[in-house]
């Protein structure tokens, strides 16, 4: 099968409420991530490197930080005359907060656009998975094995998100069955929700589910089929990180201090790609240290830095200690500062001689814009 005939859909607002204090001006998908980084980047490149050119980008609300991101999908290569990138925002913004919560709604909503693309499957994903797959593999699979539906999944411990699908797998990856937010949530095979089927399929199943009132994608399209559909399972079996908390959101940056997981999910095969800043190279003052530490382009590091994740166009002055920190793009930490284990949001300050910190499971916020 070739991924071009492949359309890509992306839901942006996926699990927004479980990082509530990050996501109440912007979508889980444009949360920033390692440095320069958002989530979505991740998901387009995996798109892109796989040869897909059709996208089309589900918003519900809280987008405009995601449209200024994406723009017309230029650094994806989704700019084009015939295909690329689109955005799907809600036509009814004042059910847009309601809908975050239906899949099955949000997917209805699209019906018109689904029906508008000449491609042949459809592959769903969310965005609060981080991982970086060879999603050609999958399109292999799916055709090895003449399935009706694909479902990527993961060995690990289930994330704390509701509707979270666990699959039972045979010998052969055929799913034998699934279970919704188990009880049993330790060494099982949870699903990332990048799920590939026929365009086709797809269309049957959701007009069939709408016209029928249901309102549960996980158990109304996968669960209520397992035994209808021939239903596989591919496992991933490279670093990934699903987001169901922000204590798992500090996580999964803090793992990126770790080169062999930094050389996993930044495969120089498949790069990520992101849109592009121009700024300068960090400068490091006289009395700066740095450990074991992520520095983004544009950042003036006069102070020390351990064991952090610093965006671009972060200022650290002189005197000031970051450790065990998340700093976002154009932040300013003034002299003599102690921080440890603080994410500190867009554009925010931290006043002289101020002393910040949390822990590694529950990391202190600063929310975009506040002066402390």
């Amino acid at each position: 099968m070739m991924p071009k005939n492949v359309l890509g859909i992306v839901y942006s607002n996926s699990y927004d409420s479980c990082l509530k204090d990050l996501t109440q001006r912007r979508t889980m998908g444009s949360m920033l991530y390692g440095g320069r980084y958002r989530l979505i980047d991740f998901v387009l490149s995996n798109f892109v490197n796989s040869g897909m050119t059709n996208v089309g980008l589900i918003t519900n609300s809280h987008f405009r930080s995601l449209m200024d991101h994406v723009g017309n999908g230029r650094p994806w290569d989704l700019s084009r005359k015939v295909d690329g990138l689109y955005l799907l925002p809600p036509f009814n913004p004042s059910n847009a907060e309601h809908d975050s919560t239906n899949k099955l709604a949000v997917l209805g909503r699209i019906k018109d656009f689904v029906k508008s693309c000449n491609e042949k499957y459809i592959l769903l994903s969310d965005t609060n998975f981080i991982c970086n797959i060879d999603l050609s593999e999958v399109f292999d699979f799916h055709s090895e094995k003449d399935a009706d539906i694909t479902i990527v999944y993961k060995k690990g411990t289930l994330p704390a998100l509701e509707n979270m699908m666990s699959l039972a797998v045979d010998g052969n990856s055929k799913v034998t069955g699934v279970a919704v937010n188990p009880q049993n949530t330790e060494n099982v095979n949870f699903s990332t929700n990048i799920i590939l089927m026929r365009k086709a399929l797809f269309e049957s199943l959701i007009a069939d589910a709408i016209s029928a009132g249901y309102t549960n994608f996980e158990k109304d399209i996968i669960q209520k089929n397992v035994d209808n559909l021939n239903i596989y399972g591919y496992e991933f079996t490279g670093w990934g990180c699903e987001i169901d908390s922000v204590e798992k959101y500090f996580e999964a940056n803090m793992a990126l201090l770790d080169k062999d997981i930094r050389k996993d999910l930044f495969n120089k095969d498949r790069p990520v790609y992101t849109k592009v800043r121009n700024d300068m190279p960090v400068r490091y003052g006289i009395q700066s240290k740095v450990e074991n530490s992520l520095i983004a382009d544009g950042c003036i590091i006069e102070g020390t830095v351990k064991n952090s994740v610093i965006f671009r166009g972060v200022n650290i002055a002189r005197g000031a200690v970051v450790e065990n920190s998340i700093i976002m793009q154009d932040s300013f930490v003034s002299e003599n500062v102690k921080l440890n284990c603080v994410i500190m949001d867009k554009d925010s300050v931290i006043t002289p001689n101020k002393n910040l910190s949390g822990d590694k499971s529950y990391p202190f916020i600063v929310g975009k814009n506040i002066v402390i």
